[in-house]
């Protein structure tokens, strides 16, 4: 690929200047207690890029410089006065004496190497660097979902991503005395919100990480650092995905809240409805038995009620009239052998009987009609 390929490349996917060396100042925690020893502090950024790195270390006071293999990256240092020369990775720092560095740095170059010179190259670190010096490694972080299934690979350059677990076991089995994962770059307003959704799952975990690994060196030393290395730093998978499960629930109980809330003023405007319509039919009942009419028929109604029971029990006076009086029961009565034979005959004159009865008790009454 040509020399000014990957230059335009850079600088159309990675982000401006400005940006990148915005973002490179989440180091400076690491970087102040080893300036304030007021030792000289030597630093070797492989892989330095357009230098943006190499313009953070100068600015705090390091005696910078990198190496990288792409002149048109090594273009733009050099028109910034920046010190950085054509070189291979491996081989600069090969080239370093021991415990001679105070920062060793490579910001997304392990993802462009094999992992065996990754190996090498985390070994040699650890030579050169002194007691308490720092290895920084950035690199695109796979645990972003969207980063380890696309974005990574749009770098014809990149070899394959490596999870921060493999790189940080990397560095504690190289010999470096401690380390910590730096997740980076993610989008600040997801680090406060409750209302996660699934694209934020998929790609809002912090797109880069960096290990910061540091040398052992005297306890009071790497004390300056316990800050630093305590904090915690980005977004992980497991952190949003929790988060967007917890909004999900909540979610789902608020749908069900106004779904039983709807239910329930539906039922309560049915009862309404109910009380309503039998209040109604009661205040019709009583307008009835409070009107004049209720009351001039009322006399009417007792006496046809009456009516009616006499005439019951006429008809039932009739029946056992003309029974059997002597007990022998074989129809010895004139009725009985009558209602025998006859048996249409002697209903129609028992009832005749009780209509007599009940039309002379009501003419007595007053309640018959009059001609």
């Amino acid at each position: 690929m040509s020399s000014s390929f990957y230059r335009a490349f850079e600088d159309r996917y990675r982000g401006s200047r400005e940006m990148i060396k915005a973002r490179l100042l989440a180091y400076l925690p690491f970087l102040a207690p080893l300036r304030d020893e007021g030792r000289q502090c030597a630093a070797l950024d492989l892989g330095c890029g357009r230098g943006e790195w190499l313009e953070v270390l100068q600015e705090n006071g390091f005696d910078a410089r990198g190496v990288d293999l792409d002149d048109g990256m090594l273009e733009a240092c050099h028109q910034l006065g920046l010190p950085a020369e054509h070189g291979d990775a491996l081989t600069a720092l090969a080239a370093l004496p021991d415990d001679s560095q105070a920062v060793v740095s490579g910001f997304h170059i392990v993802e462009h190497i094999p992992f065996e010179s990754v190996q090498l190259l985390m070994a040699d670190a650890l030579r050169v660097l002194r007691p308490g010096g720092l290895l920084i490694l950035e690199t695109p972080n796979p645990e972003n979902i969207v980063v380890a299934g696309s974005t990574f690979y749009l770098d014809p350059t990149h070899e394959r991503p490596l999870p921060h677990p493999l790189l940080g076991f990397l560095a504690d089995f190289s010999g470096f005395a401690r380390t910590k994962v730096l997740r980076l770059q993610e989008p600040q307003h997801l680090a406060q919100t409750r209302d996660i959704g699934l694209m934020d799952v998929l790609s809002g975990v912090s797109p880069d990480y960096a290990v910061v690994a540091q040398k052992g060196g005297p306890a009071e030393l790497l004390a300056r650092f316990d800050s630093a290395f305590a904090m915690e730093y980005g977004l992980a998978l497991d952190s949003l995905a929790w988060k967007f499960d917890n909004n999900l629930d909540r979610k789902i109980d608020q749908v069900l809240r106004e779904t039983i809330n709807i239910q329930l003023q539906r039922s309560e405007e049915r009862l309404v409805r109910l009380e309503r319509e039998r209040d109604q039919a009661l205040a019709r009942e009583r307008a009835v038995l409070d009107s004049m009419s209720w009351r001039i028929t009322a006399p009417l109604r007792r006496g046809i009620t009456a009516m009616r029971r006499l005439g019951a029990c006429c008809e039932e006076a009739c029946v056992r009239i003309s029974g059997c009086v002597c007990g022998c029961g074989a129809g010895c009565s004139p009725f009985a052998r009558g209602s025998s034979r006859w048996p249409g005959v002697y209903r129609g004159y028992v009832r005749a009987c009780a209509a007599s009865v009940i039309w002379t008790i009501a003419c007595a009454a007053g309640l018959a009609p009059v001609a």
